[in-house]
């Protein structure tokens, strides 16, 4: 299984992983970035990798045990779980419970996608599952085979911007009573029949937005992203920096969302006015990074009463990374 981490070289020097720190990968998927975190952690640091896919976990898993001089834990479930996860296995060591840095990138993972039996793409015929997780929760196929037409159609404009929505859900309930859906191409013609020819956006396969949304509703992608992000800010000791990747508007809107308030609260700073995106260079050699969309937090380590805030290592912020 290969994955190409998005926006690598930007990430470590946003994070400047520190021998002895504790880190965090909240979305380890093959530990792409993990592996490279982790080696700078060496020697005594602490990295703690989540991941809700046992397969990726177990990938990830190996190629973790080849970083030596650094203590590795992985838990079994996604990045809500984070502050959690962090108290068990910082206690595990006689660390504190918080982190230098965390990082969250809510994209899929390449191997998720040209898997067929996960059923995430509609680019090869396969089950309709969609789960990241295949140890919980109910299949795309199950949902949709069931779902109201009003409950089909809310989704597929919420979460995919879909503007044939209506007519692909009434399509969806109508076609199901004869036939249900149980594969990717199901759902493909499906939405071939529901969205006239003559008005389909030629740059996108008319299926996009409709599998885009349903993954999202499966996964539950969305539900509490607000107080999952705002969990990790508080996981960070003073100094530690969160990275956020975000690839929809739904998620960036989240992410800029709790940013912009844990900012006004004094006790946090946003680190880029604007979200960072990957180079052309990058672009060219890893497409799937398009649309990624990088923001950062620093936790401030707040000053004595009447005294000036103590200048911190990672307070120091490079040029390429100033306000």
């Amino acid at each position: 299984m290969n994955h190409t981490p998005v926006m690598l070289d930007e990430i470590v020097a946003l994070l400047a992983p520190q021998p002895g720190e504790v880190f965090v990968d909240g979305t380890l998927g093959l530990a792409g970035h993990a592996v490279v975190l982790a080696a700078a952690l060496a020697p005594g640091g602490l990295l703690l990798g989540l991941d809700w896919d046992t397969a990726m976990l177990d990938v990830a898993r190996e190629r973790l045990a080849q970083v030596d001089g650094v203590t590795i834990a992985t838990h079994h479930g996604d990045y809500r779980a984070l502050p959690e996860a962090l108290t068990a296995a910082a206690t595990d060591v006689g660390r504190a419970p918080l982190a230098d840095g965390i990082l969250l990138d809510l994209g899929l993972n390449s191997a998720q996608i040209d898997d067929p039996t996960r059923g995430i793409s509609f680019m090869a015929e396969g089950p309709l599952d969609m789960r990241m997780d295949r140890t919980s929760g109910e299949p795309a196929s199950a949902w949709l085979n069931r779902a109201g037409e009003d409950e089909i159609e809310k989704v597929l404009r919420v979460y995919g911007d879909e503007r044939w929505s209506r007519q692909i859900a009434r399509v969806i309930v109508d076609r199901r009573k004869v036939n249900p859906l149980s594969t990717t191409a199901d759902l493909v013609n499906l939405v071939e029949a529901a969205v006239p020819m003559a008005k389909r956006d030629r740059r996108l396969n008319p299926a996009t937005r409709t599998f885009q949304a349903v993954r999202i509703w499966v996964n539950r992608e969305l539900e509490d992203l607000e107080s999952a992000i705002e969990g990790a800010a508080m996981a960070l000791a003073p100094g530690g920096r969160l990275a956020v990747l975000a690839y929809h508007s739904g998620e960036d809107r989240a992410v800029k969302t709790v940013f912009r308030r844990l900012g006004q609260s004094g006790e946090f700073r946003e680190v880029y006015r604007r979200p960072e995106v990957p180079t052309e260079a990058e672009i060219v050699r890893n497409p799937r990074s398009r649309s990624a969309r990088l923001r950062a937090l620093v936790r401030l380590a707040m000053p004595e009463p009447d005294a000036p805030l103590e200048s911190e290592r990672k307070l120091n912020l490079d040029q390429d990374l100033s306000l």
